[in-house]
């Protein structure tokens, strides 16, 4: 067998050569410096060390990659490949495509005119320092949003639209012929009619007036039109509701399990109007009880190809506004027909179960049922009565608590986390103004409820998964939630070291690990910072018809149905376990995945709404408190600001970087916090500061800070 020649023999271009060959050989891995010089048995002293300088100048010619761990990758390199914008500042925007395994950055001068959530084409430019792909964007494909909501500024000639959306970064001219009666400072409907160039401002048209800017009317509907929301229901959808009759045939009596007699009662809160559950209950004796969860049988009204059916697809879901409701179905359904108010023979959905004195399930029943409810609790006051252990119900109300508890503590002795992130309310005055920031107390009431909807949505999905269809198992919605990030997790463990508590993760589990963590922080000032910081490490939960469980829940299988009237997984999910107790044949799963990627992607529009929405009355609570002083938690650490959240009201704001004037701070993206670069003061993720309220800006929804002086 031939010896190799020695390294030391070659001359280093040619060295360059066969590293580039290796690479591309082997494209389909990533090597480190080690590996590299173990698979090309370099044996020279002068090759090695000339090795790393020639890989770094690979990389940044854009020859190959490196990823986070320090290890290199021939690059295959398409021409043009096609994404979507995330603009993330002013300065760039990320492209994310399924043909890269990584982002492409872009730099704003370098996206034409495309906007956040646009499809483009992006060509690869090469690679920054520090390893991303660079792009330029060739081809605008196709438009996510020509509409936006802003403030028109008027000048003499000419208006602008300044857009409330936070990553439009770029005003709209408006020509005088098409203000269409809008006046100076009103909020808009603009729509972009023509862009000719990046270095150009986009011209538009009104096409609506929402109101005067900082009112509240006119705010709530510059939130709903920013995020595609309806104002209201079509004529031809209400004419359609309105036909719904409202009388129960006695053939339908008949074609149900009959729940009238049986104690039956509804809690919610103060102001719902929609009652889309009810618990029944019956002591069997012996130590059995029988417990049922009735829903609205929502499809029983909104027949599937029908208009409403079409109208409540659409919009996915109902959307909470601070102020108002945005249904997902018209009142005449929703707060009506559906709705399961007290003294009233209705149509439900029901998941019956016998329990013994552990609350362990020894019989399940699914099917229709018709019942009467008998009272209509408030969460106020069911929680009295469990209290005070008196007043009507207070008896079967407190083995129902009894059992939600046992039901809830085994719950989490299997791995479900606890979390319990802070919520708030506001109390407003008759024109909108928010008087005061109240946040949301869950008590066992609250609690009880929710326990036994989570005891029917598992149970409902465990009863179809082992249902089988031959081999297949049979089609079904369910509520997925995937395992975290590994790499998230321990970011977030050494993290929560910072304050003290060891998680452990690899001793205990995660499950037990951040339930261990969440009892320990609870009412302390890093709690809200952690348990967010927690939840975004998190995956996203999400519809979907392939089953992979639920994380956050320890349930193997977890589905939605509990909620019809304001979810239309809820309504999908009625459809396919009525199919199937009929003895219905599976259902082609293509068609319901496309559903459960919309409906995921319409709950994610209804959550930003109600966050946008929030913020807004927060930022316009603290309009009268520029100039005061308060405790904060630095909730977010960027290139360009500290984000903090001011623990009293729970309002986030932003110190940015240059109002700091005791010296050059310096990003530090690994460890969330900024360091002085003479001083070396640090500012982390978590820490406790004061801050100064120094503007407020109801237009944009910010709220600019500054450090107290009193910050030592």
């Amino acid at each position: 067998m031939k010896k190799k020649k020695s390294r030391s023999d070659r001359k280093v271009e040619e060295f360059s050569e066969e590293v580039m060959q290796f690479l591309k050989e082997n494209s389909h891995k990533s090597y480190s410096l080690k590996q590299i010089v173990k698979k090309l048995h370099i044996g020279s002293k002068h090759l090695k060390i000339s090795l790393e300088p020639m890989l770094e100048s690979m990389v940044r010619k854009g020859s190959i990659s490196i990823n986070k761990h320090g290890e290199y990758k021939a690059v295959k390199r398409a021409a043009v490949i096609t994404g979507k914008v995330d603009f993330v500042n002013p300065r760039y925007a990320f492209v994310t495509s399924e043909e890269s395994e990584e982002d492409i950055f872009v730099r704003a001068e370098d996206l034409e005119t495309a906007l956040d959530d646009d499809i483009v084409k992006v060509r690869i430019t090469g690679y920054k320092k520090d390893g991303r792909i660079t792009g330029e964007v060739v081809e605008i494909v196709e438009r996510f949003r020509t509409e936006f909501v802003g403030r028109l500024e008027l000048g003499d000639n000419f208006g602008f639209v300044i857009p409330d959306f936070k990553k439009m970064y770029q005003d709209i001219y408006i020509r005088p012929s098409d203000l269409r009666g809008a006046k100076n400072n009103d909020k808009v409907i603009v729509k972009i009619t023509e862009w000719s160039g990046p270095r150009k401002k986009p011209e538009g048209e009104i096409i609506d007036v929402l109101g005067k800017a900082g009112e509240h009317e006119a705010e709530m509907h510059s939130i709903m039109a920013e995020f595609g929301l309806p104002f209201r229901f079509t004529d031809t959808i209400e004419k359609q509701a309105s036909k719904i009759g409202s009388v129960i045939t006695g053939e339908e009596e008949n074609n149900r399990k009959d729940f009238r007699d049986v104690l039956t009662f509804t809690i919610d809160p103060e102001d719902a109007k929609d009652f889309d559950d009810a618990i029944s209950y019956r002591n069997l004796g012996n130590g059995s009880h029988e417990v049922g969860v009735h829903i609205a049988d929502v499809t029983h009204y909104v027949r599937d190809g029908t208009l409403l059916d079409e109208e409540a697809y659409k919009r996915g879901t109902s959307v909470y506004l601070v102020d108002r409701t945005v249904p997902m179905l018209p009142e005449k359904l929703s707060n009506d027909l559906c709705s399961l108010k007290p003294n009233e023979d209705k149509l439900t959905f029901s998941a019956v179960f016998e329990l013994d004195s552990e609350a362990r399930a020894t019989r399940e029943w699914f099917g229709k049922t018709i019942i009467h409810s008998d009272r209509r609790f408030t969460y106020e006051e069911a929680q009295e009565r469990l209290d005070s252990r008196a007043g009507d119900y207070w008896e079967e109300l407190t083995i129902l608590n009894e059992l939600a508890l046992k039901l809830r503590i085994e719950r989490f002795r299997k791995g479900s986390i606890n979390f319990e992130t802070t919520e708030i309310k506001f109390k407003l005055d008759e024109k909108g103004k928010p008087l005061e920031v109240i946040p949301k107390i869950r008590k066992d009431s609250h609690k009880l409820i929710e326990d036994f909807m989570l005891l029917a949505n598992k149970r409902v999905a465990e009863f179809i998964y082992n249902l089988h269809g031959g081999t297949e198992r049979r089609t079904f919605v369910y509520r997925v939630h995937d395992e975290p990030d590994e790499e998230k997790l321990v970011v977030f463990e050494n993290f929560a070291k910072r304050f003290g508590h060891s998680l452990n993760i690899k001793q205990v589990g995660i499950s037990r690990a951040l339930n261990n963590l969440i009892d320990d922080i609870q009412g302390k000032p890093e709690q809200n910072v952690l348990e967010n910081l927690a939840i975004r490490s998190m995956a996203k939960a999400k519809y979907s018809t392939t089953e992979m469980g639920h994380f956050g829940l320890s349930f193997n299988h977890y589905t939605h149905f509990t909620s019809p009237i304001r979810r239309y997984p809820d309504m999908m999910v009625h459809r396919l376990l009525s199919h199937y107790l009929q003895k219905g044949k599976q259902v082609a799963r293509e068609q319901y995945e496309s559903k459960c990627i919309h409906c995921s992607e319409r709950e994610k529009v209804a959550t930003d709404a109600e966050r946008a929405s929030i913020k807004y009355k927060q930022v316009e609570y603290m309009k009268d408190r520029v100039g005061e002083i308060f405790d904060a938690l630095i909730s977010g650490v960027t290139d360009w600001g500290i984000f903090a959240e001011i623990i009293e009201t729970k309002s986030e704001g932003m110190i940015r970087l240059s109002s700091l004037e005791d010296d050059f701070y310096v990003y530090d993206e690994r460890n969330y916090r900024i360091i002085g670069r003479r001083n070396k003061k640090i500012f982390s993720l978590g820490d406790k500061i004061r801050v100064l309220i120094t503007r407020v800006d109801i237009d944009r929804r910010t709220i600019d800070l500054e450090l107290s002086e009193n910050n030592e």
